[in-house]
């Protein structure tokens, strides 16, 4: 079975009065208290250039005894420390990531700087 539409013309449509525009932004507007976007990560929410891969994302370790496991793993290469105002953070390349620890407490960084595999590259900036 076929059924015909009959076309719409455009061209005697009538623009919208300020009443009708009032009517559809209720109908269809957001309520204020819904966040638009998903609550995300710090590291999901930093811009990915055009042709970077999933390997070249960096992932963060909040937890210090596996940020030293993957320290004293084969594929670490270099290591970096960033010092900031307000904490310290610690950066490992391997081989697929760059992981990243952030350390806000000046003297749990000293010792985790001293645990550090001597064999590592470690860089101050």
């Amino acid at each position: 079975m076929i059924l015909q539409f009959s076309h719409f013309n455009f061209s005697k449509a009538e623009p919208l009065k300020s009443s009708d525009i009032a009517k559809i932004e209720k109908e269809f507007s957001l309520p204020e208290n819904k966040e638009r976007k998903a609550k995300t990560d710090a590291f999901s929410k930093t811009k990915v250039k055009k042709g970077t891969t999933v390997y070249h994302i960096p992932k963060q370790i909040k937890d210090i005894k596996e940020f030293l496991e993957i320290a004293r793993r084969k594929d670490a290469k270099s290591a970096r420390i960033k010092k900031n105002a307000d904490s310290v953070k610690f950066k490992v390349r391997c081989s697929r990531y760059l992981y990243t620890l952030v350390v806000k407490d000046k003297s749990k960084a000293n010792k985790l700087k001293q645990s550090l595999p001597p064999a590592l590259d470690v860089k101050d900036i």
